[in-house]
């Protein structure tokens, strides 16, 4: 697996991420304006879903017709030699590299926050667990400013935990809809669902980089200089550039998870409880921009309640209706939402105050 890391590689990245914020910047945000309330939530995680898969497949398919092309071979997706040969072989490299991240997560996590289990949280956790028709997680307290998330496996158990900043940031209320919406994750399985999503463009991505090598390298003297070699050439950059915007759509299926976890803080709590406990994050993070970015720099951001502030908001933490109203009415960018896996809390404020039902 040596060649992922060539130089090759390195600049396919980087022609990847610039036609990522490429898209960000321009296209993306256009398509997501015009299909904004268009569907309801469940359709359009149904619908990215789908869009994510069909993109995925679509490329594999593409991958394996031009690896026969180039072996002269007749045109067959189902090709033993080209699917157990190539594509089986790094799939399985992805996926044992996500398993063995998934697996030992849990323990990197409770050591680096220093984990540690507390019996008041465990009791709110329990008692919201049951409002949500759940088996209670593990509840721990962590290091850090005021965020939670929630992690764990089928060898550790599910754990949500909740850091010493948030305990001290909101009221009991606010505190059981913050627990309401990890608790959503593990309900929603997104810990599950994420990991394999996750591992889509990771495969396109290696097999694109695999076939740029094979034209370079591959074959025979005879076959260096044939069109059969610029077209998986042609083909991998292509796949490279698919992995990361494959990428953007699993950000935006991220994304639309956030709305459906805040659901459940709101089923937990209600809704009020839930904006305000946004709201009071949102506002500390603003005042703190030193704390913020040490969230926006985590490798753990994604499984944060709180990662993506753009907006402006007042800073101080007691929050009003008015205070919860202005940071709705408040900016934020677009490019950096696209390449975000949570929603901004405006967008996130307004979509719990459009929820009739709670």
């Amino acid at each position: 697996m040596f060649l992922f890391f060539s130089p090759i590689a390195l600049v396919l990245t980087v022609l990847g991420y610039i036609v990522m914020f490429l898209l960000a910047a321009t296209i993306a945000p256009k398509v997501a304006g015009k299909l904004s309330g268009t569907f309801s939530l469940y359709s359009s995680m149904v619908l990215t879903l789908v869009l994510i898969i069909f993109v995925f497949s679509a490329t594999l398919a593409a991958i394996i017709y031009a690896i026969q092309l180039w072996q002269g071979a007749p045109v067959n997706l189902t090709d033993p030699s080209v699917v157990w040969g190539f594509i089986v072989p790094i799939m399985a490299f992805v996926i044992i590299a996500n398993l063995i991240t998934y697996l030992i997560s849990p323990f990197m996590i409770n050591m680096f926050y220093g984990a540690r289990p507390d019996q008041r949280l465990q009791e709110i956790v329990n008692r919201v667990a049951q409002r949500l028709g759940v088996k209670p997680p593990k509840a721990v307290r962590v290091r850090g400013p005021p965020n939670a998330f929630a992690y764990g496996n089928i060898v550790t158990g599910k754990y949500v935990a909740v850091t010493d900043g948030m305990m001290e940031l909101v009221d009991q209320n606010e505190l059981e809809a913050v627990i309401g919406h990890e608790i959503g994750h593990h309900k929603h399985r997104d810990n599950a669902i994420m990991l394999f999503l996750g591992i889509l463009p990771s495969v396109i991505y290696y097999l694109g980089v695999s076939l740029v090598h094979l034209a370079l390298w591959g074959g025979n003297a005879g076959r260096r200089n044939s069109s059969g070699n610029a077209t998986i050439a042609i083909v991998g950059i292509a796949a490279v550039i698919v992995s990361f915007v494959l990428q953007i759509l699993i950000l935006a299926f991220s994304r639309l998870r956030e709305y459906y976890a805040d659901l459940e803080g709101a089923r937990a709590a209600g809704k009020s409880a839930m904006q305000a406990a946004l709201a009071k994050i949102h506002i500390f993070y603003r005042r703190n921009e030193d704390i913020h970015q040490s969230v926006k720099d985590s490798k753990m951001r994604a499984l944060f309640i709180y990662a993506l502030t753009d907006a402006v908001a007042e800073p101080f933490y007691r929050v009003s209706r008015a205070d919860i109203e202005r940071i709705m009415r408040s900016e934020y960018s677009p490019i950096e939402e696209i390449l975000a896996t949570h929603p901004p809390i405006p967008k996130r404020l307004r979509f719990l105050e459009n929820l009739t039902w709670i």
